[in-house]
């Protein structure tokens, strides 16, 4: 068969849930992942409004979403590295962005 003809493989999804907390001055965002082995990477992210900057909330979440995400992706390349390792049996560089 050649490469043309290989059959598709069924598609794995993965829904991320991010949830905020917000102040007058500071957004919390808090980011989950559930992947399909049943292991959940969660991640936090934080914004901090200057006194002198206008009260923009989407601004705050989109900057604390930003940073939650940040840190969720590099948990899961740590989380895959370490798989990696385990299962050749030996240690490989460490995968980055």
């Amino acid at each position: 068969m050649t490469q043309a003809q290989t059959p598709l493989r069924t598609a794995v999804g993965w829904h991320v849930e991010l949830e905020f907390e917000e102040d007058e001055h500071r957004t919390r965002a808090a980011a989950l992942v559930r992947l399909q082995d049943g292991n959940e990477v969660r991640a936090h992210g934080y914004a901090s409004r200057h006194p002198s900057d206008s009260n923009q909330p989407r601004v705050g979440e989109e900057v604390a979403g930003a940073r939650a995400l940040n840190e969720l992706a590099m948990k899961l390349l740590t989380k895959a590295h370490d798989e990696i390792d385990e299962a050749s049996g030996r240690t490989s560089r460490p995968l980055t962005t």
